[in-house]
């Protein structure tokens, strides 16, 4: 790859304040250095003016379902077509994932490990799309929470093989499904599932491999259970108390609220199409999911960014009305920045890959107008998308590209 230079740009690390007067040097598909602008220029190679944009890490999205399209019933469309439609679609919702700025998601499951495939085509440079941790099958008890895409398991030994499972099928990340949810008919979210020593079960196993956990949990007792156990995110976390919120701090246990979820269903309601059971459960957790997002603000819990795409209303295609909802919450639109770039990398065991701008870090990068740190919808006015070094999109004066072809 050519040597490349960002210049011109108001700069945001993903970790300090934004400056000025700096460019960015990429080559072979990494951050060689950041260094000023008039050194930028001076080094020879491609040069992009950036003037008038800000410059920040590709945002990260720690909760994204591939599989799931959207539609007003995710589970029913994805039940009424072929795995290979699924995977032609995964393809499609990868592409337009990136093309929106967030070069990295965590898939906290999928389809028959689909996913998996998507996954490595990209890493292969087949097609363009984000980095992917995947999950494969979410973990839950038998007829509990996502059942649907899972797999069930009652007991620690069960769990302790599925979780074996799933790293057998070359999963980065194990998913478990705590408690009741909004899209599963018949499940209360208030109710917690997998019991403790379950939930233990899962944590070890994925530890003894060198993976990262994460749990869908909205029910208190469900909260409880992940931090005892170990987890490393807590998803959803809708029913988060004080006292919870306390323990999550002390010992680092991370929080994607995934606040679009909800929103996005009671927001569309019977009147998109969405079954009844659903808008029902998503009217009855809404405003708490407010609430416990304000209590982690609270007590300095660690909050990564993610949303939930798939789920119905809750497009792929863009982060940015979750980050606008997070601030609308009471996060600082610069914290909002920074949970979807540096600590998301860290809650996700990639800080040493990605989420920053630092030399030696994959070229993960996102031009936008405007200051995000002003206002979080500028995060929308993408220019310039690159991912593993390669120009992805590029709306810049006198360039135009989207999806370089596979070579």
């Amino acid at each position: 790859m050519e040597r490349l230079v960002l210049r011109g740009a108001r700069l945001f690390d993903g970790v300090g304040d934004p400056v000025a007067g700096r460019a960015v040097v990429v080559e072979d598909g990494r951050i060689a250095s950041v260094v000023s602008d008039a050194q930028g220029a001076a080094g020879g190679g491609r040069t992009l003016d950036l003037g008038g944009l800000t410059l920040l890490p590709g945002l990260i999205n720690c909760h994204v379902h591939l599989a799931l399209g959207a539609e007003a019933d995710p589970p029913r469309a994805l039940r009424e077509e072929s795995p290979g439609m699924t995977v032609v679609k995964m393809i499609t919702r990868a592409r337009h994932t990136v093309e929106s700025g967030v070069t990295t998601v965590r898939d906290l499951s999928g389809r028959e490990y689909l996913e998996l495939a998507v996954r490595d085509a990209v890493r292969l440079g087949l097609v363009p799309g984000p980095r992917i941790l995947a999950a494969g099958r979410g973990i839950c008890m038998t007829g509990g929470h996502g059942w649907w895409l899972g797999r069930e398991a009652d007991g620690p030994d069960e769990v302790r093989r599925a979780v074996r499972e799933q790293l057998k099928a070359g999963v980065d990340v194990i998913k478990i499904l705590a408690s009741g949810g909004v899209l599963t008919p018949g499940v209360d979210p208030k109710s917690p599932q997998l019991e403790l020593d379950e939930i233990r079960a899962a944590v070890q196993e994925a530890r003894k491999a060198g993976r990262r956990t994460a749990a869908h949990a909205i029910a208190e007792k469900a909260i409880e259970h992940c931090i005892e156990a170990g987890i490393t995110s807590v998803e959803h976390g809708i029913y988060l108390t004080e006292a919870l919120a306390e323990r999550m701090a002390r010992d680092g246990v991370v929080l994607v609220a995934t606040l679009s979820a909800p929103h996005a269903i009671s927001s569309g309601g019977l009147g998109a199409g969405i079954p009844e059971f659903m808008v029902r459960k998503s009217d009855a957790v809404r405003d708490q999911h407010g609430e416990a997002f304000q209590i982690a603000l609270r007590h300095g819990v660690t909050i990564a960014a993610g949303n939930d795409a798939g789920t119905p209303l809750n497009s792929h295609a863009s982060l940015v009305p979750e980050l606008a909802l997070m601030v609308k919450a009471g996060m600082a639109p610069l914290d909002v920045v920074r949970a979807a770039t540096a600590v998301a990398a860290r809650t996700l065991g990639l800080e040493h890959e990605t989420g920053r701008i630092a030399p030696g870090l994959a070229a993960d990068l996102l031009a936008v107008g405007g200051n995000p740190a002003e206002r979080i919808e500028a995060l929308g006015d993408v220019r310039l998308v690159i991912a593993g070094g390669r120009i992805v999109v590029s709306r810049l004066a006198g360039e135009r590209r989207r999806a370089e072809a596979p070579r």
